[in-house]
């Protein structure tokens, strides 16, 4: 009898390690693509609407590059979805482009500000002495 109630007991503990194996290889999978999404996805997700942004909020004279890499200025915006795009020194090449095809914008007298020069400006305003530390 003693025999039988051992038995017994060792299967109810096999079945709820069983469950517990069975869980953990359910959730870890889970877990994976909660992660890969906030760190694959969610990111292209905001890059996407930022370009949406710029790029409903083009006007004509604004200097643009294309998903070809071509450097242009938009000279006529016919309708939402279309724009005339000049390039290159000649004035006779004029395409007609959809907005989704552009990539990058800069406003007409917008620097790219790289914000190095800014750092080296200021490293320079600041005398450090041995190991790094400010001289008085």
């Amino acid at each position: 009898m003693h025999m039988v109630l051992t038995a017994s007991t060792d299967v109810a503990a096999a079945e709820g390690a069983g469950a517990i194996g069975s869980l953990i290889s359910l959730i870890l999978p889970l877990g994976i693509l909660v992660l890969m999404y906030f760190i694959m996805i969610r990111p292209e997700q905001k890059r996407q609407k930022q370009l949406d942004a710029i790029v409903s909020a083009i006007e004509v004279g604004d200097a643009v590059v294309t998903s070809g890499g071509f450097y242009g200025v938009v000279i006529d915006i016919p309708d939402d979805k279309v724009i005339i795009v000049e390039f290159g020194n000649n004035k006779n090449c004029r395409i007609p482009m959809k907005r989704n095809h552009i990539v990058e914008v800069e406003k007409p007298g917008q620097a790219v500000d790289d914000g190095k020069s800014s750092e080296k400006e200021d490293s320079k305003d600041e005398k450090k002495g041995l190991f790094g530390k400010k001289k008085d």
